[in-house]
């Protein structure tokens, strides 16, 4: 809550908490999520998603959705492929802040790098999950809504086991990628270049 409070008195009351899940999977795409807390005070853990457990996670995700104005981004493995990972992350994160209902007046982003386009100032906060609220927030509503798309891809390729690894590249993912070859939602560019 460090950097929301300071940008409260700051005068900034529309304070946007960026994060993406997917970045380093061999497959499905990269989800980034944008969070404006419209309160600060919640009853489940809110923390770094790859900290919680699934059901943690879930419930977090539903108080979350009940609490803030929340913006979702979605840029698929072709997208991915074609511009590059950082390029689609980025992309992601922009449209995520234009799927938000209010504007935001500040961003605080998690990692090195701010998306374009976006006309409002900004924050770069390295393991931002761990050191704002917002960010925290906006890593569980990116890393719930992914797990949710692979589970749906785990129904339509089974053979791969997208439900259990999320296209991460596990032993077993790389099994099934040897006995199967790569999916119509595996990225070729970071597929073919094991």
């Amino acid at each position: 809550m460090y950097h929301e409070r300071k940008l409260i008195r700051q005068g900034k009351k529309n304070i946007a908490g960026i994060d993406e899940a997917g970045r380093g999977p061999l497959a499905g795409p990269v989800v980034a999520a944008a969070v404006i807390l419209k309160e600060f005070r919640f009853k489940n853990r809110i923390d770094d998603s790859k900290k919680l457990t699934r059901i943690s996670r879930e419930k977090a995700f539903a108080e979350i959705v009940g609490k803030a104005h929340v913006g979702i981004g979605i840029v698929g493995e072709k997208e991915i492929d074609s511009i590059n990972i950082l390029k689609a992350t980025l992309k992601a994160m922009q449209m995520a802040v234009s799927d938000l209902r209010r504007a935001p007046d500040h961003l605080l982003i998690d990692g090195i790098s701010t998306p374009p386009g976006i006309a409002c100032s900004k924050t770069l906060i390295i393991n931002g999950e761990s050191h704002s609220l917002s960010i925290a927030c906006a890593s569980i509503i990116a890393k719930v809504t992914r797990d949710f798309i692979m589970a749906y891809y785990d129904t339509l390729y089974p053979e791969y086991g997208f439900g259990r690894h999320k296209g991460y590249g596990t032993k077993m993912h790389y099994g099934a990628l040897d006995i199967h070859g790569p999916s119509p939602i595996h990225r070729r560019t970071f597929t073919l270049s094991r």
